[in-house]
């Protein structure tokens, strides 16, 4: 798979996968917790919800500012990791109260943004500006975010529910589950810090090289192509919006659904299993890692016949796919899942994550890779910053529209979010000449 790729594309896959581990095992755990500890219902724990991802996906335009003007990529990479692991520790206090809660959650903002788009602009930067590897490559290092993802509801799930059991048993102390899977999570940076420092040889000889290609040789642009790709960008920037605001339900609605509509226990090789509400979050990155290399060799092959989509058409086809991922949800509503009577099969709930899965691996790393070829050199820890701000606003705006899951019916509700992502599936298409053309080869 890191065939033709430098070596620090490994290391920073691998940074970013027990990063990513430490997020997701908390996302995975977040409503949940504000449910069953401080009895939010869905309005005020939607609220929280939304905010925290707004604030999370809004600060690496800060922390891109931070990294560009004043402490490079890896010293701000670094402070970031640090102020993650600390957040995720405090969250395993036990019996916090709900100002220490929101605490936990501003020290863990704080890290995201110091960390998140900066080591998105160092796997960037291993490559020339136009390489053919860039959208590969970006793909690559998703699957290590997915991995991390992957690994998440299934550590979560078992340490709030399974863990805390056995350690009464064995050692006859009475644990929070919930605090074991924030401590994991707080384990998690431990390991991504250690990768990121030990191997850090392999992505700074390389990152070095091409900063010092960004200024000479070609790079330099003129204030009007400047102009164009900023323009190109903001355009990208607010139609994923609409794809972040659906993509985040896995969080919330869907999480609802599951806990609410869909049949508790499966019939599976003839075993009746249980799955936990939180556990079906662990179908999307499955489906990443399953779907990962088929996607890349889809590219690849088209590529290698003149006929692939360019890295704009690839995010349109994502917003398509997304669109349809969520009709499937309003069928599963009209079904049953509008009565909350867990009733409904949840393969319909599968089906949704497998599509929408398909939809982000055209849309959410080839929009990395569309800052990243875009982005004037000079403001590239911004750039990659404004990408995370659109999923910020996305973020937020799951959270608000979150709110009326339950005040409308559900087929109602899913039906919204399908209509905006076929209408953002037209604004791309309607722009694509513009942005494909900000993206070529050579700058006059």
């Amino acid at each position: 798979m890191f065939k033709g790729h430098p070596k620090g594309l490994m290391v920073l896959f691998f940074t970013e996968m027990w990063e990513r581990f430490g997020f997701y095992t908390m996302m995975a755990l977040f409503t949940l917790y504000m449910d069953s500890y401080f009895h939010w219902g869905p309005k005020k724990a939607g609220q929280i919800y939304g905010l925290y991802l707004a604030f999370v996906y809004f600060t690496p335009l800060i922390g891109g500012f931070i990294a560009d003007r004043f402490l490079g990529y890896r010293k701000t990479i670094n402070i970031g990791a640090a102020i993650l692991m600390i957040g995720y520790a405090l969250l395993a206090v036990p019996n916090p109260t709900e100002v220490f809660f929101y605490i936990a959650l501003i020290v863990l903002v704080i890290g995201n943004g110091l960390f998140k788009a900066n080591i998105s602009v160092l796997v960037g930067n291993l490559y020339e500006s136009n390489s053919p590897l860039k959208d590969a490559a970006y793909n690559i290092f998703y699957m290590g975010i997915n991995i991390g993802a992957f690994l998440a509801p299934i550590t979560a799930s078992f340490l709030r529910n399974k863990a805390p059991l056995y350690i009464k048993n064995w050692f006859g102390i009475a644990v929070n589950g919930f605090n074991l899977a924030f401590a994991a999570a707080s384990i998690g940076m431990i390991f991504s810090l250690i990768i990121f420092n030990k191997y850090k040889e392999f992505y700074i000889a390389s990152n070095r090289i091409k900063h010092e290609e960004s200024s000479v040789n070609g790079k330099k642009i003129s204030p009007e192509q400047e102009k164009e790709r900023i323009l190109a960008l903001l355009v990208i920037f607010f139609i994923v919006i609409f794809f972040w605001m659906s993509f985040n339900q896995n969080g919330f609605a869907l999480t609802l659904f599951a806990k609410d509509s869909v049949r508790k226990n499966v019939a599976l090789l003839g075993f009746n299993i249980n799955i936990p509400p939180e556990l079906y979050q662990m179908f999307n990155p499955m489906f990443i890692l399953i779907l990962t290399p088929v996607v890349v060799g889809l590219f690849g092959y088209l590529g290698s016949k003149g006929k692939e989509p360019s890295t704009p058409a690839k995010i349109g086809i994502g917003m398509l796919l997304t669109g349809f991922a969520f009709l499937i949800m309003v069928v599963a509503s009209k079904l049953g899942g509008n009565l909350d009577n867990n009733s409904v099969s949840p393969m319909w709930l599968i089906s949704t994550y497998f599509i929408i899965t398909f939809g982000e691996l055209c849309l959410s790393p080839m929009g990395l890779s569309f800052v990243s070829k875009v982005a004037p050199p000079r403001m590239k820890g911004l750039m990659m910053g404004g990408w995370f701000v659109a999923t910020s606003i996305g973020g937020y705006l799951a959270g608000f529209v979150g709110r009326y899951y339950h005040d409308w019916p559900h087929s109602k509700f899913f039906l919204l979010l399908s209509v905006l992502a076929f209408v953002s599936f037209g604004l791309v298409m309607l722009s694509l000449k513009k942005l494909n053309h900000a993206t070529r080869e050579e700058i006059d």
